[in-house]
């Protein structure tokens, strides 16, 4: 069965005009699942046929935003007992999130977008931790579906999109960032086993109590991809600076990444261009560049007067991201050798999203009561 909204939200309506959502006749769910869409019909149905197998199905909403809207993905939601609400016109993934927790009538509100495959056990797992005090958010790991392509293994293991640890929240000087990258690059990055306190969520798989959303606001709406998820943890925490977040190993999704290496620079650049609007937006917050980049273009420079710069440049990644080289020795890989270069250029995008995004929405920012659009 699926319903779809009586008044779909227009385009710049503000975040306080919601649609009015048509409800069934069921006892209230314990959690709802909000999939937001935007033309990907294709992989929609993976997504609904691992949220029709969850162990607590019995228990949750879901709820499908299509951001669109795209007549494809309507019947593609039609084939399952799911609710479909719909934008008339694209809005960006922040507005998508709001329109599903408008219609969620679940006290706890889980995220996860259309090209992720959770585990039959994720609702199960997101909610077990919400048992103990103080816990207002409850995320989980993502992991890589496919390993066909080079760029699908070099995102296999370097789980980019893993929550960031309580240790971020210890500093925003220059100084200390620069050490935890370091440190990372070092020894790699790993998902730890178990439940415990983190820093913020990724948005592929996070859940919220959905009265905790509301009395902050709900996301802000002129993120329209990129950066939306760490706005809201950092909004979350500064309100309710006594509250948890709490990760949980059970609880995973699998991504589909695309496998071209355009795909990922593009996703790169474009968590660059939050992260500018985040520094610009927080007084406490640092800017999030990657210093390695900047570097091996000055070497580069260098290099048309001192030809030595230009092998400092080439070697620069392999020192820097040097758990590549040694695991590519210890694991007998030797395309791990490349993924140095690939982490360069993932890089090298992140900064130039963060340069430009900072360049064009500085001026705005000077007057705090009128926030910019992040569109690129």
């Amino acid at each position: 069965m699926t319903l779809t909204s009586t008044e779909p939200v227009e385009a710049g309506a503000t975040t306080t005009d919601r649609p009015e959502v048509e409800r069934p006749e069921v006892d209230r769910p314990e959690i709802s699942v909000v999939v937001c869409t935007y033309r990907r019909a294709e992989k929609l149905p993976a997504c609904l046929d691992a949220l029709a197998r969850q162990t607590i199905r019995h228990r949750a909403e879901v709820i499908v935003v299509d951001d669109g809207p795209d007549d494809d993905t309507a019947a593609v939601a039609a084939r399952y007992d799911v609710r479909l609400v719909r934008h008339p016109h694209n809005r960006g993934l922040a507005a998508a999130r709001n329109t599903g927790i408008s219609a969620a009538t679940a006290p706890i509100v889980a995220f996860t977008d259309d090209d992720c495959i959770p585990a039959d056990d994720w609702l199960e797992a997101l909610l077990e931790p919400y048992d103990g005090d103080g816990v207002v958010a409850v995320g989980g790991g993502v992991e890589a579906l496919r390993r066909e392509t080079l760029v699908h293994r070099y995102l296999a293991d370097t789980n980019r999109l893993a929550p960031l640890e309580v240790e971020l929240g210890v500093s925003s000087s220059l100084t200390y960032r620069a050490m935890l990258y370091l440190r990372r690059n070092l020894r790699g990055n790993g998902t730890l086993p178990g439940i415990r306190a983190v820093y913020s969520l990724v948005g592929a798989n996070m859940s919220f109590r959905r009265d905790a959303l509301v009395e902050i606001g709900m996301f802000d709406d002129r993120i329209t991809f990129g950066g939306e998820d760490e706005d809201i943890c950092r909004r979350m925490r500064n309100h309710f600076s006594r509250e948890r977040f709490v990760f949980t190993s059970r609880a995973v999704i699998a991504h589909d990444f695309d496998g071209e290496l355009r795909d990922t620079l593009r996703r790169s650049y474009q968590y660059g261009v939050g992260s500018a609007r985040g520094y610009l937006k927080n007084d406490d917050q640092g800017p999030t560049l990657f210093p390695i980049p900047l570097l091996v273009a000055g070497l580069v420079l260098l290099g048309a007067r001192r030809h030595w710069a230009l092998g400092a440049a080439i070697a620069v990644p392999f020192l820097v991201f040097s758990h590549w080289p040694v695991e590519a020795v210890r694991r007998r890989r030797l395309e791990l050798l490349a993924f140095p270069a690939v982490q360069l250029l993932e890089e090298t995008a992140h900064d130039l999203g963060f340069a430009k995004s900072f360049l064009r929405l500085r001026r705005a920012y000077r007057d705090r009561s009128r926030a910019p659009e992040t569109r690129p």
